[in-house]
């Protein structure tokens, strides 16, 4: 009898060793989503080259899913935002707000673009915000438009940088030209 209960032990033991996902008992339960979810910064354009541009806002966090979307309705028409571009992001449950960001490709240089802003979790459900219509315009070619840096809060403005078409890489940071940008 007690061999068949050290038997037991111990097939119960290596199987649950074997059988358990210990990666899935730490993942939690999505939590309640907002009752009410609220736009906190405005949209606006964070950065555009002549065929790419970047939007960003910030909502209270909308809570429900963790996997959301950050959704952007553009056109060359206020009255027609056909085209969608959106960008996942996971939501961090100890944060109040969270920050959208979404890129938006094969733009057209020198063109108006319009746009308005929108978030919803993986399962489709919109978050019930909605961002009132804006705009910006894409740069010549070789210009790229930089309106968000991380020393903003100490007074720098939004500002337009002319860009050689060939790509920087590390080797070329160094130069008297990247210096003086970077010092810019």
């Amino acid at each position: 009898m007690n061999r068949l209960l050290v038997k037991l032990a111990i097939t119960a033991a290596v199987g649950d060793l074997l059988f358990s996902n210990p990666i899935v008992a730490q993942i939690p339960p999505p939590q309640k989503r907002a009752e009410h979810v609220e736009i906190t910064k405005a949209p606006e354009l964070e950065s555009a080259h002549d065929d790419t541009a970047i939007v960003r806002w910030t909502t209270t966090n909308p809570r429900g899913d963790d996997e959301h979307y950050g959704i952007v309705h553009y056109g060359t028409d206020p009255e027609d935002l056909s085209q969608t571009a959106k960008s996942p992001i996971r939501l961090n449950r100890t944060h109040s707000e969270t920050i959208f960001r979404v890129r938006m490709q094969d733009l057209k240089p020198q063109t108006t673009y319009y746009y308005k802003v929108t978030s919803m979790g993986s399962g489709g459900k919109s978050d019930g915000v909605e961002s009132a219509v804006n705009q910006f315009t894409t740069p010549t070619p070789g210009e790229r438009i930089v309106n968000y840096r991380a020393d903003r809060r100490f007074g720098a403005k939004p500002r337009k940088n002319f860009v050689d078409d060939q790509a920087a890489s590390p080797s070329s940071w160094k130069t008297p030209r990247m210096a003086a940008w970077m010092a810019s």
